[in-house]
């Protein structure tokens, strides 16, 4: 058989909703909760970030492979084969969890942009959420999402910080491949912590109804200059690359808030923001912008990806005209909801709420959220209704494992919280 040869440029155009998902998943209020991971316990929980790996790639796939085979979002997938008592509330609480992370995101962009040029935290908050608001009505999809992929590249800002402070790798790979486990309370906690930020719901979301979109528009060229066509093939390769990166940026963010915080003793960083300006004494000025450029430009990544993803949802179950690639006047609904999803956090992030308690739910209600999202998703993968849909048995069977993972995860929550 003639070997396969892929250059750099057929593997970039074969990427999409996958990359774009995975760099979403670090937004700021990520950013904050690997930042406080690194200062508080160093180096203990890298660890993690390689055990939820698998989990949360076999989550996309599956939610991706629903959405290209199908050419309907997830939430529609859902409405076919679950009853509306349970779809509304599942719609319902991802709302609610989108709203809290974009007002987490615009309030942490508005910090960071304050520290480095000064002026009014609140308005510069504002001022991003009608930005990427703007973004999403106004520029249609195909070229929309051809931006959102470069613009994952700012998270390459997280590396080149870690690289720019004394790093000891040697005990960095002892706690990566070699960690010591501990029950303690607050260790517990971050653990939930980084499991629910790393596994979110809206990422459930927005990658399916980004697939269908791909499926409908044949954008995608699955590697077509290797002469490959498989969809579950060129869908996976998105996804792992996207899931690694997404936790490789974790992995440095982590490695560079250990290196230089947890060493000077500073073990309590409750935003994104205090990560960035916590660096700056001890990490210098270069690590300190890098820190606060990448959390403005990974909120500009991931506050679309929320409203959208919250858009498509809704639109999907009240079958409403809804796409990033219609204009505004054929999908006043869909962009009325991205509208009412950003500007609602945009006023969240201007109000009297404690940021930190903000930061702090979001947390918590992304990873109660995720648990009933992944098990009905689950259920539509394998139901006999839906004859369109052909995964791998390993595929279905590591996707039920992730949803026992997320299940215990929360076990642990409700637990320690008592």
């Amino acid at each position: 058989m003639r070997p396969v040869h892929l250059s750099a440029k057929a593997v970039w155009r074969a990427l999409g909703p996958g990359l774009v998902t995975g760099a979403a998943d670090d937004d700021p209020s990520g950013i904050a909760t690997y930042s406080q991971a690194g200062a508080q316990f160093g180096y203990a929980l890298l660890w993690s970030l390689f055990l939820t790996l698998p989990f949360m790639a076999a989550i996309q796939i599956i939610s991706a492979m629903i959405g290209w085979q199908t050419r309907r979002g997830l939430s529609a997938n859902i409405a076919r084969t679950m009853p509306r008592a349970v779809l509304y509330p599942l719609i319902g609480s991802l709302l609610v969890a989108n709203t809290l992370n974009i007002a987490a995101d615009l309030a942490a962009m508005g910090e960071a942009l304050r520290l480095v040029v000064g002026g009014s935290a609140l308005v510069f908050a504002v001022m991003f959420g009608i930005f990427c608001l703007t973004a999403e009505i106004f520029v249609p999809y195909h070229r929309y999402a051809g931006v959102l992929k470069l613009m994952t590249m700012v998270l390459l800002f997280y590396v080149a910080a870690a690289f720019s402070v004394n790093v000891p790798w040697g005990e960095v790979a002892v706690a990566t491949f070699m960690p010591t486990l501990s029950f303690d309370r607050d260790l517990m906690l971050m653990v939930v912590a980084v499991f629910g930020t790393t596994i979110s719901p809206y990422l459930f979301f927005w990658q399916a109804s980004q697939e269908a979109e791909e499926s409908r528009l044949s954008h995608r060229r699955l590697l077509a200059a290797a002469g490959k066509t498989d969809a579950l093939r060129a869908i996976s390769i998105d996804t792992w690359v996207g899931m690694f990166f997404s936790n490789l940026i974790a992995f440095f963010i982590i490695v560079t808030t250990a290196a230089t915080l947890h060493a000077s003793g500073i073990t309590r960083i409750d935003t994104a923001t205090q990560a960035a300006e916590a660096l700056r004494p001890v990490g210098g000025p270069f690590a300190f912008a890098l820190f606060a450029l990448g959390i403005i430009g990974t909120g500009l990544l991931a506050v679309p990806v929320l409203a959208g993803s919250a858009a498509y949802a809704v639109a999907d179950v009240f079958k409403l005209p809804g796409s990033l690639e219609l204009p505004f006047n054929r999908a006043i609904g869909f962009y009325a909801i991205v509208a009412a999803a950003t500007l609602g956090g945009a006023a969240l992030a201007v109000t009297s709420i404690d940021p930190i308690a903000m930061l702090f739910w979001t947390a918590v209600v992304n990873g109660v959220v995720a648990v009933p999202i992944i098990v009905a998703m689950m259920v539509v993968a394998t139901s006999k209704r839906e004859a369109k849909l052909t995964l791998p048995r390993w595929l279905i069977v590591v996707g039920w494992f992730a949803a026992a993972l997320m299940t215990g995860v929360v076990g642990m929550l409700i637990w320690t919280s008592l």
